[in-house]
């Protein structure tokens, strides 16, 4: 079995058990839970067939790392590895959907689709497998980017810990938080960085890619595009919520950028 059927391989045993445990649960965010140790896995798989030996999937690799740490620490300190840590938004579709249409949506959405996603994303290191070449200056370039962007989406993730944090210390002290949601730091240029940053991670992953086969022309696009194409119906999903539950939402829509980080807009009267 060649380095893509192994991967393969994987992605169907991860598929069945984030499925399988979802249903014996009856929690539905098992693919959030392993959202950030998968990928690892496949982008070992590249550099581990080569010994470790390839520059190029060695940096890919340890770049998941950092990036998988930074993942897993912001999502385990907000409870999502405790039981009851399921995605909030899970909650609103079982509301709107009849259950065995919901069942559907998690075997089809969340247990296969995401995981392809999650296969899809690391392919690059497969173009990088397939393509072996000296590590150059482009991939300095690529590396400093990545960090770049991993730097900024912790710093959002904190920002974004440190307002929810204050919150629930207002509410337990019997007073109404103003604001209601973060619109400060980089949430003053974004409403989602957070968002903006881990989709740029990927397409630098990508970038790797193009480094090594010399084109920019590669399939493995593919698994950026599909992240951005998630993120873009996430955000609207998340944003029909808040706007529910904050009025002055829309405000703040008008005046932010929705993911790509820009200067606020300025509001008439």
């Amino acid at each position: 079995m060649n380095v893509l059927g192994v991967c393969l391989v994987v992605w169907g045993g991860v598929c069945l058990v984030t499925w399988l445990v979802s249903v014996i649960t009856r929690e539905y965010s098992w693919v959030d839970r392993i959202w950030s140790i998968v990928p690892l896995v496949y982008l070992g798989i590249f550099a581990g067939d080569l010994g470790f030996s390839d520059a190029r999937l060695n940096v890919m690799f340890v770049l998941g790392v950092l990036w998988g740490a930074r993942l897993t620490f912001n999502f385990a300190r907000k409870g999502g590895y405790a039981r009851g840590g399921e995605d909030y938004r899970w909650a609103v579709l079982r509301e709107r959907m009849a259950p065995w249409q919901y069942q559907l949506f998690n075997f089809f959405f969340i247990s296969v689709y995401q995981n392809v996603i999650l296969l899809l994303i690391t392919l690059p290191a497969y173009t990088a497998w397939s393509h072996p070449s000296p590590f150059g200056a482009w991939d300095v370039v690529a590396t400093v980017v990545f960090l770049a962007f991993l730097a900024g989406e912790t710093v959002a993730d904190q920002q974004q810990w440190n307002f929810h944090q204050w919150k629930h210390a207002e509410i337990a002290a019997g007073r109404r938080p103003e604001p209601r949601f973060l619109r400060t730091g980089l949430f003053r240029y974004s409403r989602h960085p957070n968002f903006f940053f881990e989709q740029a991670q990927w397409w630098v992953m990508f970038f790797f890619g193009v480094i090594a086969a010399g084109s920019l022309w590669q399939w493995t696009v593919l698994g950026a595009v599909l992240l951005t194409l998630l993120f873009v119906g996430s955000t609207r999903f998340t944003e029909s919520i808040s706007r529910g539950r904050y009025p002055e939402y829309a405000e703040y829509q008008r005046q932010t950028s929705a993911v790509v980080p820009w200067f606020p807009a300025r509001v008439s009267g």
